[in-house]
């Protein structure tokens, strides 16, 4: 987006940047509305386990890991 940004003003990097980082800083002068998640019934099907859930993200997460070792182990 900023490479257009620059072709499309025909600016340098450094001058888009700064401007869009004034642009985004002025906009917190506002008062932000509060973020607001409406909870909803939920229920789950007869035969899914609660505790399943927390076992599959344990696995899905020490397969991530295992996927980043390996990938690192074999850049050296």
């Amino acid at each position: 987006m900023l490479e257009e940004e620059v072709h499309r003003q025909r600016k340098s990097l450094k001058e888009v940047v700064n401007e869009a980082l004034r642009r985004g800083l002025s906009l917190r002068t506002g008062k932000v509305p509060r973020f607001r998640v409406a909870p909803h019934a939920a229920k789950l099907r007869p035969g899914i386990d609660r505790g399943s859930f927390n076992r599959l993200a344990d696995e899905l997460e020490d397969g991530a890991l295992l996927r980043r070792s390996s990938r690192a182990g074999g850049d050296r």
